[in-house]
């Protein structure tokens, strides 16, 4: 069962969501961002610059918290996220590897989708 914030429990992430939550390339670029980052660092949700509205960022957010990819910290008028990279590895190894070495549809330096 999921916890209060939504993050589910290792072995309750299921595949599917995962696979959903990556359909999307912010989503995308926010897990590659964090898999080419420093393991265990937070960051805030706005770091990552996603071209979209408040209410649009904290979806995908949520998107990527409840399909167990990342945990979400609230931190007073911020929240935290970190990548859950061993938790994801647990469940499904190798995956983070295809998925740091994908850039297809990520964001470029000048905002285009590559």
């Amino acid at each position: 069962m999921p916890d209060a914030e939504g993050h589910p429990e290792r072995g309750e992430i299921e595949l599917g969501h995962v696979l959903g939550a990556l359909s999307d390339p912010l989503r995308r670029h926010v897990i590659h961002e964090l898999l080419h980052g420093d393991d265990g660092v937070e960051r805030t949700c706005t770091s990552f610059g996603l071209p979209v509205s408040k209410s649009t960022r904290t979806h995908h957010f949520r998107v990527l918290r409840e399909a167990g990819l990342v945990r979400q910290v609230d931190r007073g008028n911020m929240r935290g996220v970190t990548l859950r990279r061993d938790d994801i590895e647990q469940r499904f190894p190798g995956l983070l590897d295809v998925i740091a070495k994908d850039d297809s549809g990520l964001p470029t330096a000048h905002g285009n989708r590559g």
